[in-house]
């Protein structure tokens, strides 16, 4: 005989006794989701963490496919950041468009892409705004078979789904929110870290 447990834990319930309109509901309630709120947070969380290993798969899948090249997600981004609006762009700037603070991993990517003639310098020297980058001929080229395969696989799935722009743009504001209290969160934990021993 099987047996569940209905959603307090205190209640056994056979397999006989199930009714068949009222669906058996799983407990979500773990040490990160103690209730209601924190389940609803913590579900947003690890959704996220899904969505962006997904994202991550993709961007690097459909840029191999578009161009030979093995590259990251985070590669893909920031050459597709320098691309944007075929305005040269610092590190300084790119690090704030992805919000990121780890520039030496962001100088480690250009000059990955420097390497693969993806970017380059401009030859402006601008000491005000520092050293700048720009996409080269094989870089937009790149570039442009990126956005057509995005167009063919991705926009055409997401065109399909009835009112998607409307859930699209809420979920940018909620995430941008989201975005902004973690920042703000991190901040605190930072400020007030305590001190720890080795014992502890």
């Amino acid at each position: 005989m099987i047996v569940w447990h209905n959603v307090s834990g205190n209640e056994k319930i056979t397999k006989q006794n199930i009714i068949k309109d009222k669906p058996l509901e799983l407990d979500r309630h773990w040490h990160l989701a103690t209730n209601d709120h924190e389940i609803a947070l913590t579900e947003l969380e690890y959704s996220l963490f899904r969505s962006y290993e997904s994202f991550s798969r993709w961007m690097k899948e459909c840029t191999v496919a578009a161009s030979g090249f093995s590259m990251s997600a985070n590669d893909c981004a920031i050459l597709n950041l320098i691309a944007m609006r075929n305005r040269p762009k610092g590190i300084t700037e790119i690090a704030r468009l992805l919000n990121r603070d780890d520039n030496t991993n962001i100088q480690y990517t250009i000059r990955k892409l420097t390497s693969d003639k993806l970017v380059e310098k401009t030859s402006t020297d601008n000491r005000r705004k520092g050293v700048r980058y720009r996409t080269t001929a094989a870089g937009n080229k790149v570039v442009a078979r990126f956005v057509a395969l995005r167009k063919g696989l991705l926009i055409e799935m997401t065109e399909a789904i009835r009112a998607m722009d409307d859930q699209l743009t809420n979920g940018s504001k909620i995430l941008d929110i989201m975005t902004g209290m973690y920042e703000q969160a991190a901040r605190v934990a930072a400020t007030h870290r305590p001190t720890f021993d080795e014992e502890d």
